[in-house]
């Protein structure tokens, strides 16, 4: 660890305090709360005020892509910081403008320009703004298994439980997208999955008036609903049937972008390619708030003599924008979107499936790059779930307990453990969390009860 660092548990508890005393926690009962004290972070691991260290197998929100402090990101930012802390969204600005050039070199040839938002809740919001000024239409369809973040037409977007107590946006459908594992359409293959997941789509969109319709929203590969892949030809489906009916095709990139699949857009895994992007965390591993939509050039003309009914104060922050800048470019320099291609391939997929062959908890094991999830169940006959839909459960909060008192930060979400540590993780840092889990898994053995 080269960032020094001084265990200081006396500090650990005025910070605990004052949390507890001041901070409102997102999507949480306030009362139960006891967060974890987090006082630093180098690579791909954070260590509390006692100095106990924990391998970030979740990069945070699964956006810290380049990892804890890295040195050329934080040297961007204070370079930014001392030339020029901020400035107003409508003057011309070189970090802005670097920033948007890296992103737009990164997208399809056709999207060449970028809006910069706050996150990625609102880079949602705002291509949805987009769609449906271009197409003149109001309708939104997005998959059930879902998350596109917490402002209006965002979580109605969102397909998981988060939805249900903020439907306050209209003109959102949903739809079930293919997920082979718990197929909704009786499929017994991945071909099978994809042809009747399409054929279910066309049937809603027909159902609903494809001329009702702006814009098809998913995430490329689904993330915190559970790192679902498409199967092979999917994406290229539903671009045959947005081209089909004049509906734009919004791609999610918040947290599968800027190198988790082991590509730069998750997207490039597969061929069908979006008329807008949303990005955000992953773009500067969440250094600075930031997020934004790459646009194509036909939806950026319509506003080239008509208004954009949007804007943000902080749209395209220098501070943000010089993060972006020098995230990009380390990860080119240093080979770290390869990285997690290679890590993902090699070591935590062949890695994850052994632990599935003396685990009989793990139904099954997807994923791609530093992107993976664990489907964890308590019968495999039945993929009956370790965790209700929507919840947690004993099991699940054990798992959890028993991570981190091995030195393991993990990412779960209801029956699921994600294994998402950052895209610079090492063969023996995947190893090392590896044989964490193997100790962790025989622990939680015990809640199956399958033959």
């Amino acid at each position: 660890m080269s960032i020094e660092f001084t265990p200081d548990a006396a500090q650990g508890q005025y910070v605990y305090d004052l949390d507890r005393a001041h901070v409102f926690h997102s999507w949480s009962a306030q009362g139960a709360l006891t967060p974890m004290l987090i006082a630093g972070g180098e690579g791909c691991y954070v260590w509390d005020f006692e100095g106990t260290r924990y391998l970030d197998f979740s990069s945070q929100l699964v956006n810290t892509n380049i990892g804890h402090q890295h040195p050329k990101v934080v040297a961007a930012i204070q370079a930014q910081a001392a030339l020029l802390s901020t400035v107003a969204p409508q003057h011309a600005n070189k970090a802005r403008g670097e920033a948007a050039k890296r992103i737009a070199d990164l997208a399809p040839a056709n999207l060449n320009k970028v809006f910069f938002t706050n996150g990625g809740a609102d880079a949602v919001e705002n291509a949805i703004r987009m769609a449906r000024v271009h197409t003149g239409r109001r309708k939104v369809l997005s998959f059930y298994r879902s998350y596109h973040g917490n402002t209006g037409a965002a979580i109605a977007s969102t397909g998981d439980p988060r939805r249900w107590p903020n439907e306050y946006a209209d003109g959102h459908v949903h739809f079930f997208g293919p997920y082979l594992y718990r197929s909704a359409f009786w499929a017994t293959s991945e071909a099978e999955e994809c042809e009747r997941a399409l054929a279910h789509l066309e049937q809603v969109i027909t159902f609903e008036g494809p001329g009702t319709i702006a814009s098809i929203l998913i995430e490329s590969v689904v993330g915190t609903a559970g790192v679902l892949v498409p199967p092979p030809g999917y994406l290229e489906g539903v671009r045959a049937l947005c081209d089909k009916h004049g509906i734009m095709l919004i791609l999610d990139e918040v947290m599968a972008g800027f190198g988790r699949t082991g590509t730069w857009f998750a997207y490039e895994n597969f061929n069908g390619k979006p008329d807008l992007i949303t990005f955000a965390k992953g773009s500067n591993s969440g250094y600075v708030p930031v997020g934004g939509v790459v646009i194509s050039d036909e939806i950026a003309a319509t506003f080239n003599e008509r208004v954009f009914p949007g804007g943000l104060t902080y749209s395209g922050h220098p501070l943000a924008c010089a993060s972006i800048v020098g995230s990009i470019d380390a990860m080119k320099e240093e080979g770290i979107v390869e990285n997690a291609r290679r890590v993902g391939a090699d070591i935590i997929g062949p890695g994850l499936r052994e632990l599935a062959e003396r685990h009989k908890v793990i139904g099954e094991v997807r994923g791609l790059g530093v992107f993976w999830a664990l489907d964890l169940v308590t019968d495999r006959a039945t993929r009956a779930p370790l965790a209700p839909y929507g919840g947690t459960s004993p099991a699940m909060s054990q798992l959890v307990a028993e991570c981190k008192k091995r030195g393991l930060l993990p990412f779960a979400n209801f029956n699921r453990l994600h294994v998402v540590p950052p895209c610079i993780v090492t063969d023996t840092e995947v190893k090392d969390g590896l044989a964490i889990l193997d100790e962790v898994f025989t622990v939680i053995d015990a809640h199956y009860t399958g033959v």
